[in-house]
């Protein structure tokens, strides 16, 4: 199958996979709500401002393949207009930027992060450390930001660090981009992320053993409780106790990923699992199956990639029993990709790796190339279908009127070049420029005034 056609069958994600409880169709079309999967309903605000208007440079608006000159128009957090390249049609008191020569274009996604994870050098009393973890999660999230991730899916991570960020940048309180998180791992007892030897960052901070169906829909309710925006799940487990999950998971508007392998993988594609994480084993039947029932991928070439030219292989570990290979995992990569199943980036990044950022989503968006993918198809994978794999396709992943103001400006034809993708000038969040001619810039706190003037004019 052409890699053109397997991008558009992404388009029906906008509805929400079979069993997946749909709040939409309970809220007004034009009501405000949380900007997340969980859509909780929110009081109407009115757009405080200036407008704010890119224009002079080509747009690749990730809807068509082809970039075009034209203009871009942000009212408040939202995209108000895409204008042809003449029109003047904004305010008078409107903050232009000049984007000749540049691209402008949603911002990126990254729908596989681990971002509170412990750098390889820090002290062991610091690693499972929820304060710790926060602070080096807004430290990598800094980074994402500024090379023009907007949104990452954060796929877990030590204690409620990953729903404190996500909450934190939500409210636009620090400079990062969206956080949705899954918290933590949910497995059997000795599943992925569990075996021993048990480490700080390998132990019950960042993942959760819990045995039986009940005890399976019980956490993926705690962890809707915490404030996940997506449910995370890895082998091992039973048949019944992966079907609790997801059943618990899509009645809460939730979708599940997994990352397993082999026979469980069956099991999960089974049990209508919306997402399979990694190039890991799976058999043809799995990849048939995932077609049929329009189950995406989210392969993550490079990070095993770079394990492989590290470390040569997974050894030691009771949830890797398999040989992995390079060949091997593009492999299964040409095989998905021949089934039409749709695949979003993610690059699974842990702890200091996200130093690495842009590098490592590059080379991501590169394997895709590699396999059959046209540059701009890549662009609109790390984009809209990211997006939409997220269930924000309505809110994010293109720029279109109305949407959220995720907005990056590139230098060069990142369309064209994926290289240029590492020469990000602007990048603008919910409608904040915080990215401007590649520096970090936050907007200088507003103090709050006195109850009452102060010393009171009566006392003496």
């Amino acid at each position: 199958m052409a890699a053109a056609a397997a991008i558009p069958a992404i388009a029906q994600a906008d509805a929400p996979p079979a069993g997946l409880q749909d709040r939409r169709a309970y809220i007004a079309p034009d009501a405000r709500t949380s900007d997340d999967p969980v859509r909780i309903p929110l009081r109407a605000t009115a757009a405080n401002g200036p407008e704010l208007v890119i224009r002079g440079g080509r747009v690749f608006d990730a809807v068509d393949n082809v970039a075009r000159p034209a203009t871009v128009v942000i009212s408040g957090n939202r995209i108000r207009a895409i204008l042809p390249p003449d029109s003047v049609d904004w305010s008078s008191d409107a903050r232009i930027i000049d984007a000749t020569g540049k691209t402008v274009m949603p911002g990126l996604i990254d729908l596989h992060t681990h971002v509170t994870y412990p750098d390889r050098n820090e002290p062991i009393d610091e690693q499972d450390s929820e304060g710790a973890g926060t602070l080096r999660g807004q430290r990598n999230l800094r980074h994402f930001l500024e090379y023009g991730f907007t949104s990452v899916r954060d796929l877990n991570g030590v204690s409620n660090a990953p729903f404190l960020l996500s909450s934190w940048s939500a409210a636009n309180a620090i400079p990062a981009p969206r956080v949705f998180a899954a918290g933590w791992i949910i497995t059997g007892t000795g599943g992925h992320a569990t075996e021993r030897p048990i480490t700080p960052s390998h132990g019950p901070k960042f993942a959760k053993e819990v045995d039986g169906p009940d005890a399976w829909r019980a956490m993926v309710r705690k962890a809707f409780k915490e404030g996940a925006s997506v449910i995370k799940i890895a082998s091992h487990f039973s048949a019944d106790e992966v079907r609790a999950a997801i059943d618990e998971a899509h009645l809460l508007g939730l979708k599940v990923t997994c990352d397993c392998e082999t026979i469980y993988t069956d099991l999960a594609v089974d049990a209508g699992i919306d997402m399979i994480e990694h190039p890991l084993p799976k058999s043809e039947a799995a990849v048939a199956k995932m077609a049929r029932a329009r189950i995406a991928a989210v392969p993550t070439l490079q990070v095993y990639q770079n394990l492989l030219d590290r470390a040569g292989g997974f050894y030691g570990s009771t949830s890797r029993r398999f040989t992995m290979t390079s060949q091997g995992n593009f492999d299964q990569f040409k095989k998905m990709k021949a089934a039409g199943i749709v695949m979003g980036i993610g690059t699974d990044t842990i702890g200091e790796a996200s130093m690495i950022v842009p590098n490592s989503y590059i080379a991501e968006l590169k394997w895709f190339v590699r396999g059959g993918y046209s540059t701009a198809d890549a662009l609109k994978a790390a984009t809209i279908v990211n997006a939409r794999l997220l269930d924000m396709g309505d809110k994010l992943g293109s720029l279109e009127p109305g949407k959220l103001a995720d907005v990056i400006i590139v230098e060069g034809r990142p369309d064209e070049n994926l290289d240029d993708l590492a020469r990000v000038n602007d990048v603008i969040k919910d409608g904040i420029h915080y990215i401007a001619d590649g520096q970090l810039v936050v907007p200088r706190h507003v103090p709050l005034p006195l109850v009452k003037h102060s010393p009171p004019a009566d006392v003496k």
